[in-house]
């Protein structure tokens, strides 16, 4: 734990810590009153009142539309199953300014619904709610549907030999029993779209703003860190309260997981209710998913010759001190060193966790891990600029700040893909190869490694993807000669012209196809053992 801990310790609680002091220190004495007066502002309230309703709409609107496709995964074997929950999967990992740029193309000025009904959603909070879906949608049909298809379908079956209809069966038997996993997802849900910033950043405008893009606005435009401050700690406390809940219903939901083979309870649709079913789900994962990222690279060709891809070579002298593709490499880079310090902290921190011997001390820490999902990232990216700006620390100008807010991330991927695994090997095996003289390093090597590579692998694919996509703490210390692709994203959609909007979604495309590519290669790997997410 040792490695993990100063992790936290050094690059997330030390830097929030200091953007929050900052904020809220005059002349050496806390001003705690101001929390107050912060919160009882009316735009300040507006906003919290914002966060808190579009975060619950956000989640009712993914549970509605999500659950089916959860029960067809996990009750349905069709044809084409496994790349279909792979294009299911590949809008989660996707960056947030990918997302917010897709659905720009397809609802926002000259989109597909403007060209053809004359109809815009960019200035309504619909266009937020959809692109929240779209996020969102594979964090319910995993975590569900993973549940759904171990239960044994003999319960509810039992059920409707003794008289009862299939909802009354459903109601019962089965909800009862999914109900800590629906739990789980609704909450990751309300915590992803609570916390949510670049794409209220991209389609909110200046109409929408939840409290990450307040704590934005408030840093770096306004330059108010106190007002930041209180938000900060607003937000840390509500979604300590969220990761609370959440680690209870997990702790609900491990107890029942054991139950049968999930490949055992799939079959193919029978009648027509559930061929109807089946489509239904097929239709919303087309319109839904599907559609945004087709009108993405559909934007992206408008100009003829592939003009939109060859403008990314040229250097403009602007906003890029560089050629915008060389954001591709730069991010490539950047994610490499990121899954390294992510793969290493994690797998020690998942390697602790899933001892038998470890303490409530240790325990507890796992849920401090999951605390960089939650805690606002612009906080944590303006935080290294304050925190570690002088010796023995001074980072400010070097290349490694970007992949260390990149791994804080990565970190708690890696944690729930590796922790699963470990704590499924049996204890036994490393009892005998210690008493058959094998040092622990040894036991570590010829035991453990060969039964978790390939959920390292997996771990490792995860923090790839989420580096490749982080935003909201990069878009702060990366170096204006090296910016990440989701950053060279905003700052094209932030410029006028034709040129710059087509230029951003090209970027959004190649980093579309990239993230997707780790995904595919991430479902060849997966197993049932290692866990959904």
């Amino acid at each position: 734990m040792a490695l993990p801990v100063a992790f936290f310790a050094v690059f997330f609680a030390w830097p929030v810590a200091a953007i929050v002091a900052r904020g809220l220190k005059v002349d050496g004495a806390w001003q705690w009153g101001r929390m107050a007066g912060v919160v009882t502002q009316p735009d300040i309230r507006h906003v919290l009142w914002f966060t808190t309703w579009q975060a619950l709409a956000s989640t009712a609107l993914t549970l509605l539309l999500a659950l089916p496709a959860a029960h067809v995964f996990a009750r349905f074997d069709f044809p084409g199953k496994q790349l279909l929950r792979a294009v299911v999967t590949v809008p989660f990992v996707l960056p947030t300014v990918v997302v917010g740029t897709a659905f720009l193309a397809l609802v926002g000025h000259n989109g597909l619904l403007d060209e053809l009904w004359g109809v815009r959603l960019d200035t309504t909070v619909w266009a937020i709610l959809l692109a929240h879906v779209f996020f969102n949608y594979a964090v319910v049909v995993r975590t569900v549907g993973g549940l759904w298809a171990q239960l044994d379908p003999r319960q509810e079956q039992a059920a409707r030999m003794l008289g009862a209809s299939p909802l009354r069966a459903w109601r019962k038997v089965t909800l009862p029993a999914l109900a800590p996993a629906v739990a789980a997802a609704a909450l990751m849900v309300f915590l992803f779209t609570f916390t949510s910033f670049g794409v209220v950043q991209i389609l909110g405008g200046p109409t929408f703003s939840t409290v990450e893009v307040e704590i934005y606005r408030q840093t770096s435009e306004v330059f108010d860190l106190s007002t930041a401050a209180v938000l900060t700690l607003v937000q840390f406390v509500a979604v300590g309260a969220i990761l609370a809940v959440h680690a209870w219903t997990v702790r609900r939901r491990e107890s029942a997981l054991r139950l049968v083979d999930p490949k055992v309870t799939a079959r193919r649709p029978r009648g027509a209710g559930q061929w109807a079913l089946l489509a239904g789900v097929l239709v919303t994962i087309a319109l839904l998913l599907v559609l945004p990222l087709a009108v993405l690279v559909r934007r992206s060709l408008d100009a003829p010759g592939l003009g939109y891809y060859r403008a990314l070579t040229d250097a403009d002298g602007g906003t890029f001190l560089v050629a915008p593709l060389h954001s591709v490499w730069t991010s490539l880079e950047y994610a490499v060193a990121a899954t390294a310090i992510a793969v290493t902290v994690g797998g020690l921190a998942a390697a602790a966790l899933a001892r038998r011997d470890a303490g409530r001390l240790v325990r507890g820490f796992d849920a401090l891990l999951m605390l960089p999902l939650g805690v606002s990232a612009v906080t944590v990216g303006f935080g290294f600029l304050i925190a570690l700006d002088e010796p023995p620390l001074d980072l400010r100008q070097s290349w490694i700040l970007v992949p260390l807010a990149q791994a804080l991330v990565g970190a708690p991927f890696v944690v729930r893909t590796m922790l699963p695994v470990l704590r499924a090997v049996d204890e036994r095996l490393r009892e005998a190869a210690a008493v058959l003289g094998a040092s622990p390093w040894r036991v570590w090597r010829e035991v453990d490694l060969p039964l978790v590579g390939r959920a390292f692998l997996i771990a490792a694919g995860f923090a790839f993807a989420v580096s490749l996509g982080e935003f909201g703490a990069t878009v702060f210390i990366a170096r204006p000669d090296n910016p990440t692709l989701p950053v060279a994203v905003a700052r094209l959609l932030s410029r006028p012209g034709d040129l710059n909007y087509g230029q951003a979604m090209a970027l959004s495309t190649i980093l579309m196809v990239v993230c997707a590519a780790a995904l595919l290669l991430l479902e060849r790997l997966r197993t049932d053992r290692t866990g959904e997410f």
